[in-house]
């Protein structure tokens, strides 16, 4: 956050993150797109908050600067449940915990996965490694948000763990290349090796002829993941979990276009055009 917008009043911020957020076209803005003014404000704070401590693990900064600027954050988290909060973001956040029930471990899941990325760049991590990572930065987010969506089921939870998952892998397959050039692999190693990748260095890795099928079996288990998402939202309140059949239906989408491209040129950008997002959203939100 800039040292202006940190300032900004409750007012300001919401409004900038709002711009934002619009302005970056994303399938996260046609989803949301859906929630009342109130609940869909209440979803660009989380994603600023996500966004916040994304970009500091993301940063150029050294891992102990990039470790202070998290305990920054979470320090400012344990604020904003004691009553307390500091920032402008934190203040608009300290409104929706009452709200809508958010949970600090949520919260404190997310920084926890930021944490992984910052302490050292995550080469060929084992599966399970992997699924802790996508649980603190995707599943955990989904915890927030099927609440603001309006839904504290179990079954809810159960979509945040199945839909978060499967985001996440599948932006682990768009983003070979980019997450490669920072020195990242978060291809499991158990895939890699089942192909005869023995190297989790990042450049061979992703050079290797067998590549494309350990991305196969990681799109399966997203797959899996979609498909599971999926059964827990018909045991949801359907209105709430439109937003998130909107991502699930677009996620979905791109992760069939790569396996489409078969990963065997990285370089080339697969991306679901803007009129499909619009029309998946129009399909899944009036459902």
């Amino acid at each position: 956050m800039t040292a202006a917008l940190a300032e900004a009043s409750p007012a300001a911020l919401k409004a900038e993150i709002r711009d934002k957020v619009q302005a970056a076209g994303s399938s996260f803005y046609w989803a949301m797109r859906l929630l009342p003014p109130a609940r869909r404000d209440a979803m660009f704070a989380v994603y600023a908050y996500c966004r916040e401590v994304d970009d500091i693990a993301d940063s150029d900064a050294s891992p102990a600067a990039k470790e202070a600027g998290l305990a920054v954050w979470r320090a400012e988290v344990a604020a904003i449940f004691a009553g307390s909060a500091r920032t402008a973001l934190g203040k608009v956040l300290a409104e929706l915990v009452p709200a809508y029930q958010l949970r600090q471990a949520d919260f404190l899941a997310v920084i926890d996965g930021m944490e992984m990325d910052a302490a050292e760049d995550i080469c060929a991590p084992a599966l399970a490694d992997l699924d802790l990572y996508c649980d603190r930065v995707a599943s955990a987010v989904g915890r927030l948000s099927v609440r603001i969506f309006g839904d504290d089921r179990p079954a809810a939870d159960e979509v945040a763990h199945h839909l978060g998952r499967a985001l996440q892998l599948t932006n682990i397959l768009r983003d070979l290349v980019e997450d490669g050039e920072r020195g990242r692999l978060y291809l499991p190693r158990e895939l890699l090796v089942a192909h005869g990748i023995e190297h989790g260095e990042p450049a061979a890795a992703l050079n290797h002829p067998s590549l494309p099928m350990a991305c196969d079996d990681l799109a399966a288990i997203a797959d899996r993941h979609f498909t599971e998402a999926e059964r827990a939202m018909r045991r949801c309140a359907r209105r709430a979990m439109r937003p998130a059949a909107v991502m699930r239906a677009v996620y979905q989408e791109l992760l069939r276009r790569l396996r489409r491209q078969g990963w065997r040129d990285l370089g080339a950008p697969v991306r679901v055009p803007g009129s499909l997002k619009l029309l998946l959203a129009l399909r899944y939100g009036l459902m």
